[in-house]
């Protein structure tokens, strides 16, 4: 049963705390477990094709137009498809549990609803006449606190979370790549493009650990000999066009995207990739977005990795702090509780890591930048744009070199980095120069505090600090 109305995913001014990643994407275009946010409220709504209209932060309405043509960006107001029904608008962050039936609770209304998780309003189902004022991410939260006032609209209760922070998307996405593969298998009957068991062990050069009915692989991947499939702690899905090279094991619960090729790597477990990456080396409970590289050895953990990332050979990321305390995030270069033990990285969009490159726990990377191995650990806040060169925050490249690359790295997967892309990064570049020329200031003052003559900071204060 699918509700009868056009969604609409809106975003407000709490995805700032998702930074790096939504600085080049709307919150609902990020990925947990097997699928973008967008794709599980769709889902909750019984709607195939989603969302139909959107409001985003201005900077990425042009971009974004042109990624997603389809979508309807930025104009509620006015947009024709969406005053002949009613609206489902759906807060960006909100992901609707597994047992709130959100179709069968707004069939049930006949009246505009306005839907509540944890105290805070996560969607509603309006008429055309009520998207009037929704107009900029802005002006969100004051729409919802409007039309909780209005008469005649019922308010309901629903399960689901929230995402907050970076790390979030991070700590729950074993739980819903197992969530993800049950729609999944739900959805077509356990029937699909399924691989044949027997022809897949065939030989003996190809090991299966677990369950078969845990495994999912498209027809046309390629798994060659030598490799290990272990569905003991969650289900494997292995997408079109991918490719598994001899001595690669892959750990359950487990997204290999489209076209994504492992070689010789250790997935173990809660881990998404894609759609076509390159890995390599060992992973653990993380997502890395779609034409990113890590393709040698080196450890990735508990990270989040955006588009068009290359991480150098034998970089490496810490993700447990050597005192087993909780770590602190520096989002937007301020200290953030994260009140986790296990927090890796998260790495903007068109970022590059050099030879043997040691990043810190609970690091964040912004867009474009470029990190350079010291022999330490690198810093922990590293704003967009910039470089990191003998162990320090410094300006990076300038924007034509930077561009230059982008159509150089794309070029190479047969795409072009467009002059709607470039015009988004140059606007990026302004909006962030806040964040990169505070921390010059605070580097600076730091290495006045502490000029070269002084001892070196200790590993664990590198480590923490």
């Amino acid at each position: 049963m699918a509700i009868p109305a056009r969604l609409v995913m809106v975003e407000d001014d709490a995805v700032a705390g998702l930074d790096p990643l939504t600085l080049t994407r709307p919150a609902f275009e990020l990925r947990l477990g097997m699928t973008t946010l967008r794709d599980k409220a769709a889902r909750a709504a019984g709607l195939q094709q989603a969302p139909h209209a959107a409001l985003i932060r201005s900077h990425l309405a042009a971009y974004w137009r042109e990624r997603d043509p389809c979508l309807a960006i930025n104009t509620l107001a006015t947009e024709g498809r969406l005053h002949d029904q009613p609206a489902l608008v759906v807060n960006a962050r909100f992901i609707p549990g597994e047992t709130f039936d959100l179709v069968h609770t707004i069939a049930q209304a006949n009246r505009p609803v306005l839907g509540f998780c944890d105290d805070l309003p996560a969607f509603a189902l309006v008429g055309p006449d009520q998207l009037r004022g929704l107009d900029e991410v802005h002006a969100v939260g004051a729409w919802f606190e409007r039309l909780a006032t209005q008469p005649g609209v019922e308010t309901v209760a629903t399960d689901g979370e929230w995402i907050r922070y970076p790390w979030d998307l991070v700590a729950r996405n074993a739980r819903h790549l197992e969530r993800d593969f049950q729609n999944l298998t739900r959805k077509t009957n356990g029937q699909g493009p399924r691989f044949d068991l027997d022809e897949f062990l065939a030989g003996g050069q190809r090991a299966l650990v677990g369950p078969a009915d845990r495994l999912w692989i498209d027809p046309t991947a390629r798994i060659d000999p030598f490799t290990v499939l272990d569905t003991t702690g969650g289900p494997i899905v292995i997408e079109a066009g991918a490719l598994l090279q001899p001595f690669t094991r892959v750990e359950g619960p487990c997204y290999i995207g489209a076209r994504t090729q492992l070689f010789r790597a250790n997935l173990r477990g809660g881990v998404s990739l894609g759609p076509e990456c390159r890995i390599g080396g060992e992973v653990e409970e993380s997502l890395v977005l779609g034409y990113s590289n890590k393709y040698h050895e080196g450890f990735l953990g508990h990270a989040y990795i955006g588009e068009w990332v290359n991480l150098g050979a034998i970089t490496s990321n810490s993700d447990l702090r050597n005192d087993y305390g909780p770590v602190v995030v520096p989002l937007g270069g301020d200290p953030v509780p994260s009140g986790m033990l296990k927090v890796g990285c998260f790495v903007g969009d068109h970022t590059r890591t050099g030879l043997g490159s040691m990043i810190n726990t609970g690091t964040v990377v912004g867009v474009m930048c470029n990190l350079l191995p010291a022999g330490t650990l690198l810093p922990k806040h590293v704003p967009s744009f910039t470089a990191v060169l003998y162990g320090k925050v410094a300006p990076g490249f300038d924007l034509d070199h930077l561009f230059a690359t982008a159509r150089t790295v794309k070029g190479r997967r047969g795409l072009s980095f467009t002059a709607a892309e470039e015009e988004f990064y140059l606007t990026l570049f302004e909006r962030t120069r806040f964040e990169r020329e505070r921390a010059f200031t605070r580097s600076a003052a730091k290495r006045w505090a502490h000029p070269a003559s002084l001892p070196s900071v200790s590993a664990s204060q590198q480590q923490h600090g």
